[in-house]
């Protein structure tokens, strides 16, 4: 009887957690469902990014908060900031993206 009893108050005990847990914020004020939902699109949006086999994308940093991709980063050149920004664009879960990404002035170029 005291085994079912302890085991009894702990699946109690865990049915709390697991109900208060799904209305629980995470630290940045975001539900937990929807920070696992911008984890879920920053994944799609690198995985599509790597996909890309005609550009180096690897220098690129993705963040999505509440649905909104932000790139960031240095590519090559205008083409591949514009290829970069269409790719993440094509993840129906985004809302909107912000590019913030850079090109990579080649030394030549800067003047003197």
């Amino acid at each position: 009887m005291r085994v079912f009893s302890s085991t009894a108050k702990l699946l109690i005990a865990l049915l709390l957690v697991a109900s208060f847990a799904s209305g629980c914020t995470t630290l940045t004020g975001r539900s937990t469902g929807r920070y696992v939902d911008d984890q879920t699109i920053t994944g799609k949006v690198k995985a599509r990014l790597t996909e890309d086999k005609a550009s180096n994308f690897t220098r690129i940093a993705v963040k999505t908060v509440d649905g909104v991709v932000y790139l960031e980063g240095v590519v090559d050149s205008d083409a591949d900031r514009a290829t970069a920004e269409s790719i993440a664009r094509g993840v129906p879960e985004a809302m909107r993206v912000v590019n913030q990404l850079q090109v990579n002035t080649p030394p030549s170029a800067l003047p003197r």
